[in-house]
């Protein structure tokens, strides 16, 4: 067996393994209230996910300004590992400013909820607590974990593993058409009957990895969006482009003649991947999307991938490419000794 096939499946195993193993940071599922009103003891409830408010150590709590200033909770509660509740005294010099909430304690290190909360007038009460020191803090304050986990996305909580499995299928899908793309070329340049086979072969093994990619998302899209299909721009652009590569598969079984066939599926081919270009790369970066990297944003930056998760997605790609690479050598060794025996099979 070649070195890649077997580095294939390694990276697969680990990233099945570290994929599914490795544990989310804490976040911060719910805070509410979401508005505080000025005056004495005002309370929130801070609900966590994979938290340790009651063995981590000490859980501080803050509001934090846009200017990196922060206000300690005068009292936190610790009621369980995912439930606390800080109160502060809050002055009316800050009425109608938004805040962060930021948590930190020993075990699980700082994480915070932008915007979380909002300070609002209150008719109701005659308390007016003076004036308030923000202070700064350090990285020493704020000491992070050094515990290898995944981050903590609020929506996507568990489900932010797909990433490795929805995302890297599409991924390597590109690379395996494009590989197709370049046999298709050098088919209608040389007319070499090898280049037509390794160019299907490589497509169909793209088109197994658009449909799995197809299901992963619809899965994902009902754990995170509610429901198995959305009207995404995204998602039908990218089932379009899936459509007419299921339409290469269509042309190719219309021919009898092998030549004729292989002649007219290479120049298909050209025109479903330079439209698969503008169906799922730009014409959902033109409008908005539940999709990360629409409305011209970038996909894939520093909000939705970090080192942990990197260590991982990369190698699925990796991965995912050479088992690709190996089903298309297979099915190119069925292609050429049928040929050989003359035996027919649909290519």
């Amino acid at each position: 067996m070649a070195w890649w096939k077997i580095a294939g499946i390694v990276l697969f195993v680990y990233v099945l393994i570290a994929g599914i193993g490795i544990p989310l940071k804490p976040g911060i599922t719910d805070v509410s209230p979401s508005q505080l009103k000025v005056g004495t003891s005002k309370s929130i409830q801070i609900t966590g996910y994979n938290t340790h408010f009651s063995t981590g150590g000490k859980t501080r709590v803050w509001l934090k300004r846009e200017d990196n200033k922060y206000y300690e909770a005068s009292e936190v509660q610790v009621s369980t590992e995912n439930l606390l509740q800080a109160s502060w005294s809050i002055p009316v010099q800050l009425i109608n400013k938004e805040f962060s909430i930021v948590v930190h304690n020993v075990k699980d290190g700082p994480f915070v909820v932008p915007g979380a909360v909002v300070v609002l007038p209150d008719t109701n009460s005659t308390s007016i607590v003076g004036p308030v020191e923000f202070i700064e803090l350090t990285e020493t304050d704020l000491k992070r974990s050094n515990d290898l986990k995944f981050p903590y996305r609020s929506i996507l909580n568990e489900t932010i593993r797909n990433t490795f499995f929805h995302v890297a299928l599409w991924m390597a899908m590109f690379v395996l058409y494009l590989i197709a793309l370049y046999h298709a070329i050098q088919y209608l340049r040389t007319g070499k009957r090898e280049h037509d086979w390794w160019s299907v072969s490589f497509n169909r093994s793209g088109i197994l990895y658009g449909i799995l990619g197809l299901l992963t998302g619809s899965l994902w899209a009902r754990y995170t969006w509610g429901g198995w299909w959305t009207n995404d721009v995204k998602l039908n652009m990218a089932a379009l482009a899936m459509f007419i590569y299921f339409g290469y598969l269509l042309l190719r079984s219309s021919f009898n003649d092998e030549e004729k066939k292989a002649r007219v599926s290479a120049a298909f081919n050209i025109f479903a991947f330079v439209a698969l270009i503008p169906l799922v790369f730009v014409i959902p970066r033109l409008t908005d999307s539940l999709h990360p990297g629409n409305g011209g944003n970038p996909a894939l930056g520093g909000e939705d991938l970090d080192h942990t998760l990197r260590l991982v997605f990369y190698p699925s790609i990796i991965a995912l490419i050479l088992l690709g690479t190996w089903m298309a050598q297979l099915r190119f060794r069925i292609i050429r000794l049928a040929a050989r025996k003359k035996i027919h099979i649909e290519a």
